[in-house]
Formats: structure tokens, sequence, C-alpha cells
């Protein structure tokens, strides 16, 4: 079998089934790849919604009791039985010829351990003005290049279009536990600490052929969201990158920098915002640094 498709999802139940629809209705032989439902301990209707559908036999779902989006891919590598493992998130489309896609530039060479793809906007009610471009990628966005190239550090693919080699795991870990998302907090950069580890082995590519659609649910459609998001950065890249709070001036430098701009351009939504976020990203590294590299999913 040549590809693995996991599907990790928690309380999605419509959007993981309309995922899963979207492989099935793939140019790819059904043969040649599987589906894995990773139920993140989910208190909706998933189970029910999935059996209700009566999935060919190349989709299994299966439950992971323990909460957080890195455990559930982590099970989703160990139950794959596929030569590569591509992400799709649960709220995500993927296009007719996206396995074909991703599969096709592994082909090409057995250095490359990563591949990931576009990632193109459903925008619920439409893209609010207010949103800087500088940090519309925070919704899990990707155009990197208009044709097949390596990415070079410290460009990744995102998640949510994201495909590995499954040799690459006989001979490292797989996503770390203490970071990306559990219930509600914004936690991440579990995606761009493998993707930095696999890199010191292994190739990472970019296809702009192989596209997914991501759904950009009205709830996010927030200012609020939005600052809560950069904010959950702040403390993902500190703990990721173990910071320690010495640095806590120099956050409070920019933030006051941050905070003068922001009166300055105050006729200007975009920059208002774009600052504001920077504020908030700089108090999440503070916060995190003070946690000593310790992930809050630990």
């Amino acid at each position: 079998m040549r590809a693995s498709i996991s599907i990790c999802t928690h309380n999605r139940a419509v959007d993981t089934m309309q995922a899963v629809e979207s492989v099935l209705n793939g140019d790819a032989e059904s043969k040649d790849y599987e589906i894995l439902v990773i139920d993140n301990n989910s208190s909706d209707n998933t189970k029910e919604l999935f059996y209700s559908h009566h999935f060919p036999e190349n989709v299994r779902y299966i439950f992971e009791p323990q909460l957080g989006l890195s455990y559930a891919r982590n099970r989703s590598i160990k139950e794959a039985k596929g030569e590569f493992i591509l992400f799709l998130d649960d709220d995500a489309l993927a296009c007719p010829s996206w396995i074909r896609e991703i599969i096709r530039i592994f082909d090409m060479n057995s250095e490359i351990g990563c591949v990931g793809g576009k990632i193109v906007p459903i925008w619920e009610g439409g893209k609010p003005e207010w949103i800087p471009n500088d940090i519309i990628s925070l919704y899990t966005l990707m155009d990197f290049s208009g044709d097949i190239v390596e990415m070079e550090a410290p460009a990744i693919p995102f998640g949510a279009n994201v495909a590995f080699r499954m040799s690459i795991f006989e001979q490292m870990q797989p996503f770390r536990e203490d970071l990306g998302r559990v219930g509600s907090n914004l936690m991440s950069s579990e995606e761009s600490e493998l993707i930095g580890r696999v890199r010191l082995e292994y190739k990472v590519f970019y296809n702009p052929y192989a596209v997914v659609e991501h759904k950009i649910a009205k709830s996010r459609l927030t200012k609020r969201w939005l600052l809560r998001r950069v904010y959950w950065q702040g403390i993902s890249d500190a703990t990721r990158y173990q910071k320690s709070g010495w640095g806590i001036f120099k956050h409070a430098a920019r933030i006051i920098q941050a905070a003068l701009l922001i009166v300055i351009s105050f006729n200007n939504v975009q920059k208002v915002m774009s600052e504001m976020a920077k504020i908030s990203y700089r108090n999440g590294t503070i916060v995190g640094s003070f946690r000593n590299g310790r992930g809050l999913n630990a």
C-alpha cells in the first residue's frame, strides 16, 4: 500500500465525514491507500456518524482516548500501513489529484522525507478586511510557490496538508506530545519541530498541485480569536526553543514599540491589528519562557 491518509478529529463529526468523502472522490485507486479517522476522544456523534456512512473497507475508525492532536497523529503513525502518511485536517477537503501529486514527489528522490502542498481558504461568510496579510497564514493557508521546489529552512509545510515517508519514523521520534492542540487550547509548533528534525537527514519539498481547501469557520473570523491564536503561537515557540525569561526586557521593548505604532496608525485597521498581534505574540513568548521548555501538554 502506498499511502495512509490520517484525519484526526475532535468534535467535528460532519466536517470529518466531508473530509473522508473528498479523499474517496479522488482519482487514486482504492487499493493504493487507506484512510484512518482518528477520533481524539470526541464527545459528539463522530463514531455513530462514521458507521452510518458505511464507508468502504479501506476507511478505518480508530478511537484515541488521550486528548491532544499530537497523541492522535502519533496514533495514526502507529496504525498506518502505507509507505507514506498524509495528514489532512478534519476541516479540509482534498482535491481529486491530491494523493497522486504527493506521492509523485516522494518518488522523485528517496532523500525526500516530507512533502507539503497548497492550502486555499474557504471563508465562511467572506474574508474580513481587517485581517493583515502578514499574518494571514495563521489561518493555516499556504501558497509557497507556483512550482515544485525544495523548501529551505525556515520555510515548512503546514499540518493541514503535509506528508512524511513512513520509514523516517524507524529512526526518529514522531510528534512531540507536549506540543500541539489539546481541547480548546491553541498550542502549536508540533509540525515545525518534527519537520526541523526531518530536515537534518532528508529534503522537504512543496508541490503547488497537491491542493487542499481549508474551511475557515465564522467563529475564527474575530479579532479576539486571531489575537488568542498569536498569543498561543508565542507560548508554543518559547516551549519549542526552550527560551528563558531573561528576554523579558527585549520583549517589553518590542511591546512598547508596537503600542506606539498603534497610536500612530490608528486610521489603518490592518496596521493596528498587525501591531496588536505582535503584542499578543510577545506576551505569549514571555509566559512560555517561564515554563522552562515544558509544554502545556506534558
